[in-house]
């Protein structure tokens, strides 16, 4: 009887979670999302901007609360006109149409560029906005006592969120599910109570909002008045910028994706303009006015349950405040969901260092998780998880976004005017939401830029610096490593001097002496490594293996037919290396795995290969630069170093091959 070998004791597979088979054809089924939770996890961004928008607004208008009607009605027409146009982004980028491949594809690779960088800020933003907000929510019915330890609390909460995320997109969405719709159906009531039971003071609402308007005029002015509305408008900004996460996130929904993610975005488009428009008339209604040490929503619910029963009230106040804390917890999931993609698109392009769109065994993007998440801790902690000024660093970056998206869109309609059903349609859409979304930036620059907003001005260009000069160092190498395939690929054509010539009747002898040599596609570099194993051995291997492991990183993880084409990639690639050592009379195998990570996926394949190639030396090549610098390291992976780490444990010789460049 086999005696029971237990487990061995993790604990990253404790805090992180089991690795996933990114092979297995019903893992995209099992981490997608259906609509409901991808309404959770990427539209709970908006929603829950009317724990801070609607307030910010109120506090903006100084005393003309009335004019708040106006802003309202004002918000909820840019709501539907974004997220309508938005649905149209959905459908032509099936894929995932986020700002970055919008403006990549339809304007240019540096609009792009523009775009993504300023998505990373705003996601930054919303998860230190959200989690600051909801502290905020939470401590706002605590002992005043407490507040000492509200940034505290925050930063936790960011900690917490970052490993909830690094388990999985799933994972991270399904425990705050109930709390979700607490918020949901608690609101919903609070609203719904409020229309009711003041449905004959709707019409005072109404002629108090045209009396405030007329008394505003005489007192301020038009452009006093104006201002004092565009003012209040820029500053519930926030509460659109989680229209653009759904598109951003269609790789992560279910098929069909397309479906999937309009549905989610009608759930989010109604249930936003529904609660911020509720809540801006119950203001009104209940005349709510900002009290020190409690949110403005906090004000309102205690107005509207004064009349009921002490302990019903006073217990509805609770569970309605912990669940504005929760759903902007919940919020923060926007910036942990959509960033890291961007960050991987980004890397896929080379703007941004490529291990950025590497997968971890629980098939995220952890480095941009982390990232986010890191840069997220430290804003918390620098501005100490104040909401008025964080509110004022926000929502300028996401509406560069949303003007770059749309002018994006309205050319492409334009170019495909007359081959496209419906064009003029389409094109009227993205045109007035090109229109919309240009005037609020414009506006919101302007009000928000002598405000603090300049801040987010100044760390978005040094991020488009930073990226400028990751971009130029990679274009540099593909220049350099385009000079090799050159000159290498025109050696391969005259082999015969650099392949020592056998027999042409080459054989298998198990025991010969073996050469791995580990390569990356059929490229200058495998060949030159190839060329260099000769050059130093001369004819001494008699059988060559060649190596390739097809790395999963989030541009191939997107399904079964990515995952069927890269396998197919490998073995016409490694196909040719064989074929070029069969010609020269040496026998040649290959050996392709498909993985997340090249370490790990070397170590299950070593095994196979020793057993029929025992006696055997594997090989790898490495850039070597010129003046190695600390950036190299970090923009380029020492992949072959772990390998050699690892074979050397096992009493196996690899040798890395320099390939300076």
């Amino acid at each position: 009887m086999d005696s029971f070998k237990p487990e061995k004791f993790s604990l990253k597979k404790i805090i992180i979670g089991k690795e996933r088979d990114p092979l297995d054809p019903t893992t995209f089924h099992k981490i997608s999302l259906i609509a409901f939770f991808a309404w959770i996890g990427l539209g709970s961004d908006g929603l829950s901007s009317s724990c801070y928008g609607p307030p910010e607004i109120v506090l903006a208008l100084h005393g003309h609360i009335h004019l708040g009607m106006i802003v309202a009605i004002a918000s909820v027409i840019t709501i539907i006109i974004i997220s309508t146009s938005y649905s149209q982004i959905i459908e032509l980028f099936p894929g995932g149409g986020g700002g970055y491949l919008v403006a990549t594809k339809l304007l240019s690779p540096m609009v792009g560029m523009i775009s993504g960088c300023a998505l990373l800020i705003d996601y930054v933003l919303t998860i230190t906005v959200s989690i600051a907000s909801g502290a905020d929510a939470l401590f706002s019915f605590l002992p005043s006592g407490w507040l000492s330890m509200k940034v505290i609390f925050a930063l936790t909460c960011v900690f917490i969120l970052t490993i909830l995320n690094m388990r999985g997109v799933k994972e991270s969405v399904m425990p705050l599910v109930p709390i979700f719709l607490i918020f949901v159906f608690t609101h919903a009531f609070a609203i719904l109570y409020s229309l009711f039971t003041h449905f004959f003071d709707l019409s005072g609402v109404v002629t108090q909002t045209a009396v405030e308007y007329r008394n505003s005029l005489s007192s301020l002015g038009f452009f006093g008045t104006m201002y004092i509305i565009m003012h209040a408008y820029s500053m519930g900004a926030g509460t659109y910028t989680g229209i653009e996460a759904v598109s951003n996130g269609l790789p992560i929904l279910r098929e069909p994706k397309v479906h999937t993610a309009k549905r989610t975005m009608k759930y989010m488009a109604v249930s936003l303009a529904s609660v911020f428009f509720g809540l801006m008339i119950s203001y009104l209604l209940y005349n709510a006015q900002h009290k020190p040490g409690m949110t403005l929503n906090a004000v309102l619910f205690n107005a509207l349950t004064a009349n009921w029963n002490s302990t019903f009230g006073s217990t509805f106040v609770i569970v309605t405040l912990i669940s504005e804390a929760a759903i902007l917890l919940v919020a923060a999931q926007t910036g942990f969901l959509d960033g890291p993609r961007v960050l991987s698109n980004m890397a896929l392009d080379r703007w941004v260092p490529t291990r950025f769109s590497t997968l971890s065994d629980r098939l995220v993007t952890q480095n941009g998780i982390l990232l986010m998440g890191i840069a997220a801790f430290v804003l918390m902690l620098t501005t100490q998880g104040n909401v008025t000024f964080l509110v004022v660093l926000y929502s300028i970056n996401v509406f560069i976004t949303f003007s770059l998206s749309q002018l994006g869109m309205v050319k492409h309609w334009w170019q495909v005017r007359g081959k496209e059903k419906h064009w003029e349609k389409k094109l009227f859409i993205n045109g007035i939401g090109l229109l919309m979304t240009s005037l609020i930036l414009i506006m919101v620059i302007i009000i928000k830029f002598n405000e603090g907003g300049w801040i987010t001005v100044v760390i978005t260009g040094s991020l488009i610096t930073v990226v400028l000069l990751v971009k130029r160092h990679y274009n540099n190498v593909r220049k350099l490593m385009k000079r090799i395939d050159t000159i290498t690929e025109s050696i391969a054509e005259t082999e015969a001097d650099y392949v020592p010539q056998k027999d042409k009747n080459f054989v298998y002898d198990k025991n010969a002496r073996t050469a791995v040599l580990l390569v990356n596609g059929y490229s200058g570099l495998g060949l030159h490594s190839l060329f260099s194993i000769f050059r130093m051995f001369g004819d001494t291997f008699k059988n060559f293996v060649l190596l390739q492991i097809g790395i999963i990183d989030a541009g191939v993880f997107k399904g079964v037919n990515e995952l069927e084409e890269l396998k197919n990639k490998s073995h016409e690639e490694l196909q040719k290396y064989v074929s070029l050592l069969n010609h020269s009379g040496y026998y040649a195998e290959y050996f392709t795995v498909t993985g997340l990570d090249v370490v790990d996926s070397v170590d299950k394949i070593l095994p196979k290969i020793l057993e029929k190639f025992p006696n055997s030396i594997f090989f790898g090549g490495q850039i070597v630069f010129e003046k190695e610098k600390i950036y190299t390291r970090w923009l380029h992976n020492h992949t072959v170093f772990a390998i050699q780490r690892k074979l050397y444990h096992q009493g196996l010789q690899f040798v890395i091959l320099p390939i300076r460049v």
